[in-house]
């Protein structure tokens, strides 16, 4: 079928089939090869250790704000209407998970009644979608 549309007037045979894959395999090889990548900067011993501390630093700080949130000791809708700036790159879903008796179906369902994406963080939030989803904690 396939070299009929080609205008052949027979199908092709493995042996030809062979070559084709073959010399695609070759060019696609060699395009490979000239290809540059970008790549990281590269960074000094100090600059890493200030980003890893900085990086375990939120990592401490929004464990502590979610084990507040199931003791009951924090409130999200106080978090999600003025994020500190550790919350600000966490997913909303997560935050929301860390809510009692909230689930998953449950995060996703408020999420979704506020037209909100399951990946969006706490400070990408648009303030429409800050005020409807406090406004459903509210209920």
């Amino acid at each position: 079928m396939r070299g009929r549309e080609l205008g052949r007037k027979k199908p092709w045979n493995l042996a030809e089939i062979w070559l084709l894959t073959r010399a695609t395999q070759v060019l696609v090889s060699r395009a490979v090869v000239t290809k540059t990548q970008a790549q990281a900067p590269v960074r000094s011993l100090d600059q890493r250790m200030d980003a890893l501390r900085r990086a375990n630093d939120i990592r401490v700080r929004r464990a502590k704000l979610k084990k507040d949130l199931k003791d009951g000791q924090a409130r999200i809708e106080e978090i999600l209407r003025d994020p500190p700036e550790y919350v600000s790159t966490a997913k909303v879903f997560d935050m929301l998970m860390a809510v009692p008796k909230f689930g998953r179906v449950k995060a996703g369902r408020f999420l979704n009644t506020c037209r909100i994406s399951q990946s969006k963080t706490v400070g990408g939030l648009s303030e429409r979608q800050r005020a409807e989803l406090i406004g459903l904690f509210n209920r």
